[in-house]
């Protein structure tokens, strides 16, 4: 007979209970793995958004993304007539917050050029914008609907298009209109600070300025050779997209990965401790089957084998419930919770390795159990 599988049949409810218990802790485990997965996601969403190979910025600066950067319009020309360049585009980018609807709604703006560079590539419903103001794209994320209007700064714009999965690393989402509106949403002062910004001999913020000029490059051509070329203007500086992400990713999502990755691992500390003291506290339970079990001869691996094969159980049980609850949940997360099946194989093989680890408590318990315990009273 299976002795792992009679004492858990004996304590059948204990045992499920502990397996929830610990499939509840795992879940947490693996949910902070997703939400760090879905973070990293979420930030390289929009730079690859647009398919660009060169991010043209201001001098001195580290993108649009990681800090500000306001460049004239005009470059965009300056930029596209570059040896190798197939097509460039300007886009601006910023965070606005409105009220719809009696709720606070927050939105990350970017401005493109219809038919150039940075224009959404894929649309989920609707159309694409083809009016030159008053038009915008929106994320599902938004809770928007195709027809609906929303007023953004001093002027009311219609959803015409929907996108899926566009969000800025923040989480908010993306909605995307022409560059002579989002340009107008940015820089354009209102009236009365623009009369005294006249009155003081200053002059309203100028429309022609963008955040970032994006270019493609033509095949074969090296991306770095024309970010060398761009970078001779030293008013600019050029970014490839691969340099743009790594900047990205260090500079916005550097400390949210580590702060995620230590909870991780204190997690996954905390589930060896637990697993190891459930261990402890159900091989005392079985003091004087297991003496009883030595004083009939039993050897020492039929013992080690009980023990062992139950924290394999429990390990087993709980990462599949875990897994389950989290694959259930994760749509409700306010963040984006990215799974992946590796993620989760090589969270199973690391809690079956706890587990193995874990019970050894339990099993230098039981080999140091006296045959004559089972003759007390």
């Amino acid at each position: 007979m299976n002795l792992a599988v009679r004492d858990v049949r004996h304590n059948l409810g204990r045992f499920l209970l502990t397996c929830l218990g610990l499939s509840l802790l795992l879940g947490v485990v693996l949910s902070m793995i997703g939400i760090y997965r879905g973070l990293v996601d979420e930030a390289l969403t929009l730079v690859r958004q647009p398919g660009a190979d060169l991010w043209i910025v201001e001098s001195g600066t580290r993108g649009p993304f990681a800090e500000a950067s306001r460049i004239p319009g005009d470059h965009r020309d300056a930029v596209a007539r570059l040896a190798g360049v197939a097509a460039a585009g300007s886009l601006t980018f910023q965070s606005v917050e409105t009220e719809h609807r009696g709720r606070t709604l927050r939105l990350y703006v970017v401005g493109y050029e219809p038919g150039r560079p940075g224009e959404p590539r894929r649309l989920a419903a609707g159309r694409p914008i083809t009016r030159s103001h008053y038009e915008m794209l929106a994320d599902r994320r938004a809770g928007l609907e195709i027809g609906e209007r929303v007023r953004l700064g001093r002027d009311v714009y219609e959803v015409v298009g929907l996108t899926d999965g566009i969000v800025a690393s923040g989480g908010d989402p993306v909605v995307h209109m022409t560059l002579r509106d989002s340009q107008r949403l940015q820089f354009e002062l209102d009236p009365p600070a623009a009369r005294r910004e006249l009155a003081r001999g200053g002059l309203p913020a100028g429309l022609d300025t963008v955040n970032a000029v994006v270019a493609r490059v033509l095949p074969g051509v090296p991306e770095a050779r024309v970010a060398a070329e761009a970078a001779r203007w030293k008013h600019i500086a050029a970014l490839t997209q691969g340099e743009q992400e790594g900047l990205l990713l260090k500079s916005v999502v550097e400390k949210a990965r580590r702060q995620i990755g230590l909870f991780t691992a204190l997690l996954m500390a905390v589930s060896a401790v637990v697993i190891a003291l459930i261990l402890y506290t159900m091989t005392m339970d079985k003091v004087k089957a297991i003496a009883t079990l030595k004083l009939i001869g039993a050897p020492d691996r039929t013992i080690v084998a009980l023990i062992l094969q139950q924290a394999l159980a429990m390990g087993a049980i709980g990462w599949g419930a875990g897994t389950l609850l989290i694959l259930l949940a994760k749509d409700h997360f306010p963040r984006r919770l990215l799974l992946l099946p590796d993620d989760a194989l090589m969270l199973g093989a690391a809690v079956l390795v706890l587990c193995v680890v874990a019970s050894g408590l339990g099993v230098r318990l039981a080999l140091k159990v006296d045959p004559a315990t089972a003759l007390g009273g």
